[in-house]
């Protein structure tokens, strides 16, 4: 399913970087059929429907699957509201197409998109293995799930963001980069200019709190590789997609750079939360463990 969902977003990332969101003018069907000639953006348009209606059919089997095998009533709810989020983002998609591309719709079907992908990277960790099993043997000191949160949260917002800019034709807005018109802070003079300014500066916001993090984690955590090895591949990510954002500008938006920039912020996001679900497995489990231990001590006092 996280495969899956990925290559969902890539699909739809060719599309928008293509301006191919019109191609097939009508919805649910293109051009009155189910299956019309693949050719020009028809091909990246209806393959798009055609990932979409796949990961669809993955999603209410995956459903399916938890309501009949999943003992955890909390994951076979996650589960149901993943198949709710496909079905409200296969409207959002509709009528995307049928009202002409209003910015803030397409905006919500991209932001939905990216809603969906961190719940079935979730499902995966909760339905992984490792989760179920008790930690043992584990030496763990602090808590450091509160400040990767908030970094996912940030990149999260910062998905939103650059949406919003994608979408309202603000990614060249500002034609230069790392000056915006030649200067640091540049002229706000539009409301284009200001969300792709704003886009580079949450773009520095995450730089810091994800180099923030990745310190405390070789300083504390460097003995703890479920937390040590997310953090820098998640630093690694960062980097690249600065590098991809700065490239976007250099080249126009040209199609290869603008739809890696889309996937590695996905990525980004998804390496986030993966980091802080583990966090949150490694040192809330301590939490349980230690409350356990008091309320048995004073049990016996």
């Amino acid at each position: 399913m996280v495969f899956a969902t990925l290559l969902l977003i890539v699909a739809g990332s060719l599309v928008t970087s293509q301006d191919y969101g019109l191609a097939v003018p009508d919805w649910p069907k293109s051009y009155g059929m189910w299956f019309p000639p693949m050719i020009g953006g028809v091909f990246y348009e209806h393959g798009h429907r055609m990932i979409a209606g796949s990961v669809g059919i993955l999603t209410v089997i995956m459903t399916m699957w938890l309501w009949m095998k999943e003992p955890r009533k909390w994951v076979r709810i996650l589960g149901t509201i993943a198949l709710l989020s496909v079905i409200a983002q296969a409207v959002l998609g509709g009528i995307t197409v049928l009202y002409f591309l209003p910015t803030w719709v397409s905006t919500l079907h991209a932001t939905l998109a990216q809603t969906f992908f961190c719940i079935v990277v979730s499902l995966a960790v909760f339905t992984s293995r490792w989760w179920k099993e008790p930690l043992v043997g584990t030496e763990r000191t602090g808590n450091p799930t509160s400040r990767f949160a908030a970094t996912t949260g940030l990149i999260y917002l910062q998905l939103i963001a650059g949406s919003w800019m994608r979408h309202s034709k603000a990614a060249l807005a500002i034609p230069d980069f790392p000056l915006a018109f030649g200067k640091i802070i540049p002229p706000l003079n539009s409301p284009e200019v200001a969300i792709h300014f704003a886009h580079r500066l949450g773009a520095l916001m995450i730089l810091i709190f994800v180099a923030g993090n990745l310190r405390a984690v070789f300083k504390s955590y460097k003995a703890q590789p479920k937390i040590l090895h997310p953090s820098i591949l998640l630093m690694l990510l960062v980097l690249v997609q600065i590098t991809l954002g700065a490239y976007t500008v250099w080249t126009k938006t040209a199609v290869p750079i603008a739809t890696l920039h889309v996937i590695t912020g996905a990525l980004t996001l998804a390496t986030s939360l993966l980091l802080t679900l583990r966090s949150y497995k490694i040192f809330h489990s301590v939490s349980q463990e230690s409350s356990q231990a008091w309320k048995t001590a004073v049990g016996t006092t």
